[in-house]
């Protein structure tokens, strides 16, 4: 004679309790520090006659924006190498972007360089549609930053004042950098 003996499980219905409440739990924990230590992602104000390099150019713009910055420092060593600023000529023949003439220029404006005895180099599109005039406006000393200016029409005459308000006046926007942990994906403590 055979006997069936039914053997119900021990609790199953509590071990699945138990995972749940420990995953619901690890969710909270998780949540609470993402809360407590993420970064705020706080927005720069510009003023109205700003743009931001790295959101308001387009790619060609952004080219020439870097490569001014990148010659900019040359620029500074060649001044106090000669106690004057390089000329456009002398630049190009370093093969310094953007004032050389070379395929990249070609395709992000065809800017034509000049010296303007104000202190700034002057970068007039030949093509607006792709890229606007560029305006680098050197500093009165050597440990100052320089100042890189915006037209993106046709008329970018040489400017009569390099001073802010006159640029503003005549149309230039002044390009400003901001960077901070969500472009640099840097997290410094």
């Amino acid at each position: 004679m055979s006997r069936a003996q039914v053997i119900r499980p021990a609790g199953a219905g509590h071990e699945t309790l138990y995972v749940l409440l420990s995953a619901l739990l690890i969710v909270l924990l998780a949540a609470t520090v993402v809360g407590l230590r993420g970064e705020r992602e706080d927005e720069v104000s510009i003023a109205n006659h700003q743009i931001d390099a790295r959101r308001d150019l387009n790619a060609a713009e952004q080219g020439v924006f870097t490569d001014l910055w990148v010659a900019f420092d040359e620029i500074q060593m060649l001044r106090e190498e000669n106690t004057a600023a390089p000329t456009v000529t002398a630049l190009a023949e370093e093969g310094l972007p953007p004032f050389v003439n070379d395929a990249s220029s070609d395709s992000r404006g065809r800017h034509q360089w000049q010296w303007l005895a104000a202190g700034a180099y002057l970068g007039s599109s030949q093509d607006a549609q792709v890229a606007g005039s560029f305006l680098l406006i050197l500093p009165a000393n050597a440990d100052g930053q320089a100042d890189v200016w915006l037209r993106r029409d046709r008329a970018a005459l040489v400017p009569d004042d390099l001073g802010q308000e006159a640029l503003i006046a005549a149309g230039w926007q002044q390009i400003v950098s901001h960077y901070d942990a969500g472009v640099t994906r840097q997290h410094r403590h």
